[in-house]
């Protein structure tokens, strides 16, 4: 009996230290990531899986919300187009209150972002995980905003 409660002790303690590794180097990639976002790095899509879904909530100006889904592709192009106009406004994203937990096999970093154009805060999250090579992506990416644009271009 006691060699089982010991056995099971080291597994636990053993689990608790992989958990935290990973659970940093997610905090790195995440850092990385906001890092490459926010000086418009040429390799800023590299972070994302090839199936990424990229959500906008929409907070309407009459407190509702519109959960807007956008393909990854479109997603690139649109940021890429938009990428000149956003280096003169010198537009950034900051994040506060980045919490990372276990999300199945993956991680959710949830956090509140807040957009350098702006004096608000908004939700944000992110699922990372690991791809075929081992690698950390963004699979999922979802933010609030305030842009009411998203609801017209779909």
């Amino acid at each position: 009996m006691k060699n089982i409660f010991i056995t099971l002790s080291v597994l636990i303690c053993l689990n608790s230290i992989c958990y935290a590794g990973d659970k940093e180097e997610v905090e790195s990639f995440f850092k990385e990531y906001t890092n490459a976002a926010n000086s418009y790095s040429d390799d800023y899509f590299k972070y994302y899986s090839n199936n990424a879904r990229i959500v906008r909530v929409v907070e309407k100006p009459d407190g509702t919300k519109e959960s807007v889904d956008i393909p990854l592709e479109r997603y690139k192009i649109e940021a890429k187009k938009s990428t000149k106009l956003m280096k003169l406004r010198r537009y950034k994203n900051r994040y506060f209150n980045v919490k990372i937990t276990p999300f199945g096999k993956d991680y959710k970093v949830a956090a509140m972002r807040m957009p350098s154009t702006s004096d608000y805060k908004v939700p944000a999250h992110f699922i990372i995980g690991k791809d075929n090579n081992g690698e950390w992506k963004i699979k999922e990416e979802s933010m609030n905003t305030k842009v009411q644009r998203f609801l017209n271009d779909n």
